[in-house]
């Protein structure tokens, strides 16, 4: 009996130590987190802090709303950009155009702009833009980019369909032609948009709606014409100024719908 003792003795603080573990786990252990403190947005909890457009709430106070495009006075709606551009079967006839002056009607969802295109100086960019223009290419292409004093220069860009400025071209490229020396580029110029390739000329030109001054280490780019009417309409969509959207795209949405090229005289 004498010798059970000792073993009741520790098995009596073995069951003690235990239960002072058990009590003190139920007194520290932290409690499971209130579902209801819980902001999962796809709860009618989080539903009903938004569903009043009277309450304000610092998530949506901090969102600037995207600004809506100003369709100016005497213009429409913009049609949608092209999903799949028109890729060329055939490239442009360089010597069709050699030496002889174009003019080309391009109306957009604002009016029309008429621009003359020097096949003598630039016969390459006139035989493509002849070429784009008369099969339809750019029908619809928006006016993807317009700059101005922030960038130090002062054009609107256009002519890819996808309305992006990284569409994939008309299935060829072309170099560079009557770029000029002292980088000049006077309002009203007509020039072509491109890459740092020197040969990456296609679809994308840009009209100067102020003097602007643009580099010419890397050839610079190429000059094919000058705006003979309808410059008031690219007036009036740079003083629109650019969508804080995006940083580029202009404010006042400018698209081309169709484009005739002839011959002059």
């Amino acid at each position: 009996m004498r010798d059970k003792q000792p073993v009741l003795a520790v098995i009596g603080v073995l069951l003690a130590v235990i239960g002072f573990v058990w009590v003190a786990n139920v007194v520290t252990a932290p409690k499971p987190a209130s579902t209801s403190a819980t902001s999962d947005p796809t709860s009618s909890a989080g539903a009903t802090s938004t569903a009043d457009p009277s309450v304000t709430s610092t998530a949506s106070a901090s969102q600037t709303p995207t600004p809506t495009p100003k369709v100016l006075a005497g213009c429409t709606e913009v049609p949608a950009p092209q999903a799949a551009p028109k890729k060329m079967t055939s490239a442009p006839d360089i010597e069709a155009v050699r030496g002889k002056t174009f003019i080309a009607t391009i109306t957009t969802n604002c009016g029309v702009v008429t621009v003359e295109l020097d096949g003598a100086k630039a016969p390459a960019t006139v035989s493509s833009f002849v070429l784009l223009g008369n099969a339809g290419y750019w029908a619809p292409s928006p006016c993807h980019r317009l700059t101005g004093d922030e960038q130090g220069l002062w054009v609107l860009q256009c002519g890819d369909p996808t309305g992006t400025g990284a569409g994939p071209g008309p299935g060829y490229h072309y170099g560079i032609e009557n770029a000029p020396a002292d980088g000049k580029y006077p309002a009203g110029t007509l020039a072509m948009a491109r890459t740092s390739d020197p040969n990456s000329n296609g679809d994308q030109f840009f009209i100067v709606y102020k003097d602007t001054t643009l580099p010419v280490e890397g050839g610079g780019y190429s000059i094919f014409g000058k705006v003979t009417g309808g410059m008031d309409i690219i007036n009036r969509i740079a003083a629109a100024g650019v969508s804080p959207a995006d940083g580029m795209s202009p404010m006042a949405p400018i698209s081309i719908l169709s484009t005739t090229v002839k011959a002059k005289g």
